[in-house]
């Protein structure tokens, strides 16, 4: 199952250990899934983790942040889309999720962005908070 993990979802893992985020991560690092990700996530997740009002509130040290980017830019699947969207007008920064998700062919996106979730899917690609993509990867176990 390919999935692509927007960048607030990800800061969530690492701002409360303990929710369905940070369990959507775990279950990520425990192979149930592999995620699909760009190089303009990436650079976003890197931008949004400079930012001194989120590093204030991490819950993990510098060397296990540092360690999570090189996993990503490692361990994900990247890809370079090569198509511009411009779905998603109040907030084009969330057309790159989309980009990346169809350039990689993902099932899903979980997302905590209220334009993504508004969408429902794209091109047959579902769009999931965290809770509910927890959810499916329950019932998928069974």
């Amino acid at each position: 199952m390919l999935v692509v993990l927007d960048t607030n979802v990800i800061i969530s893992a690492l701002l409360s250990p303990g929710g369905p985020p940070a369990e959507i991560v775990r279950r990520w690092e425990g192979d149930e899934f592999e995620v699909v990700t760009s190089l303009p996530l990436i650079a976003e997740l890197e931008r949004v983790l400079a930012y001194p009002q989120v590093r204030r509130y991490l819950k993990v040290s510098e060397d296990e942040i540092a360690a999570f980017v090189r996993r990503m830019r490692t361990v994900a699947t990247a890809v370079e889309p090569q198509m511009t969207l411009d779905v998603i007008e109040a907030d084009p920064d969330d057309n790159r999720v989309l980009e990346c998700a169809a350039t990689g062919g993902a099932a899903y996106i979980v997302s905590g962005d209220e334009h993504l979730l508004g969408l429902g899917e794209y091109e047959q690609i579902i769009i999931l908070n965290p809770v509910s993509f927890l959810t499916l990867l329950k019932i998928d176990k069974s």
